[in-house]
């Protein structure tokens, strides 16, 4: 591989960025984690109900 050629590849966050469907998954998924683990530590906070 020349120099030339090297300086012609896309650099890895464009190849990231312009890939679509990355960027779906990545949306839907990591909303989804971080609320389903906030929602878990919110549980693990709440303190236990006292019964009459």
């Amino acid at each position: 591989m020349n120099p030339e050629e090297s300086d012609q590849r896309p650099a890895l966050q464009r190849k990231l960025f312009d890939n679509v469907w990355l960027l779906l998954v990545l949306g839907v998924v990591l909303p989804t984690l971080s609320y389903t683990v906030w929602g878990w530590i919110e549980l693990w906070l709440v303190p236990a109900a006292k019964l009459p």
